[in-house]
């Protein structure tokens, strides 16, 4: 029986979506939370982390009981040994968007956005160190000439890129994990705020008894409060439908829009200072980046070829 493959209009269109979206999710990530997160700077990173919380379980429970049964999210979290697991991905993503909010309230855009350059190199070397990948001799490359970036900021300035090294692990990190236990992204971050709805809550609740809470201030703050849910959800919603109908090496080479639009938020927008220093140290980063790219490009096609061998060698022995 002949084997049916989907017209050519239909691929084309699903990549055009899977485009689309992944585009927006990362130009969301790059340039429209840092101008949110900047507009509601006044409010502070903790209470802006809780209400990010609050407003995200509000909208993930709706946007994951319509496309989920209440079983399956039970079963994805309905053990121990997820609830841990749940407990080490909700301190690593607070710990992401604390420090990424306060990053860009204090006028270190330019910085962070290092984090995110160096990210997918922390990820390669976590695979080495926790799922037992091997180098190859361009990802070892790619790795020195990042370290040989990130090292001369810290001989020019005498200190470590804290918030760059701290925002590339701990999502290195949340990533290791959740590939590791294979978490569905959406019942995952549903998990991840609700076990710290407690908290939020509590401590939004503090402050409006001190009088110091943010909400009040007027309509139109709140609502700009309430969209912390939405600049958090949506992008990963966009990420999780690019994902499902790009090419990995596609969404790869993707991933870098964020950062880009962070450093040229910090420079051109913000004023952030730009030095040689920091001229080396990216030109460093983008080097490594390039290498690491063009690697993972050449073995996604090689993988493709040794796929379509594999498929053709038993028709040769009819």
């Amino acid at each position: 029986m002949a084997q049916f493959s989907p017209p050519p209009d239909t691929d084309s269109r699903a990549s055009a979506i899977g485009l689309a979206s992944g585009i927006g999710a990362f130009l969301i990530w790059g340039l429209l939370a840092p101008v949110y997160f900047k507009a509601v700077a006044d409010v502070g990173a903790v209470e802006i982390v809780a209400h990010r919380v609050v407003w995200t379980v509000v909208l993930m429970a709706a946007v994951v009981l319509a496309m989920k049964s209440p079983a399956e999210v039970l079963r994805a979290v309905g053990s121990w040994r997820r609830l841990s697991i749940f407990l080490v991905t909700t301190a690593l993503v607070t710990a992401n968007w604390t420090i990424f909010i306060y990053a860009i309230i204090d006028g270190k855009l330019v910085q962070a956005s290092l984090g995110y350059y160096i990210n997918p190199l922390v990820n390669v070397i976590l695979g080495v160190l926790f799922l037992g990948e091997r180098l190859s001799r361009r990802q070892l490359a790619a790795v020195l000439i990042a370290g040989a970036g990130v090292g001369s900021l810290v001989v020019h300035y005498g200190a470590v890129p804290w918030i760059a090294l701290s925002l590339a692990l701990t999502f290195g990190f949340y990533a290791l994990v959740r590939k590791k236990a294979a978490i569905d992204p959406l019942i995952g971050l549903l998990a991840e705020t609700a076990l710290l709805v407690p908290l939020a809550a509590g401590y939004l609740l503090w402050l409006g008894a001190d009088g110091a809470f943010a909400t009040g201030a007027g309509v139109g703050h709140d609502l700009l409060l309430m969209l912390s849910g939405p600049i958090t959800a949506v992008p990963l919603i966009l990420f999780m439908i690019g994902a499902a109908r790009l090419k990995l090496a596609t969404v790869g080479l993707l991933q870098y829009i964020a950062p880009t639009g962070q450093l040229l938020l910090g420079v051109l927008v913000y004023g952030e200072r730009f030095t040689n220093a920091h001229a080396i140290a990216f030109g460093c980063i983008w080097v490594a980046l390039a290498v690491y790219s063009g690697d993972a490009i050449a073995g996604h096609r090689a993988e493709r070829r040794r796929r379509a061998a594999a498929t053709a060698a038993p028709s040769t022995g009819r």
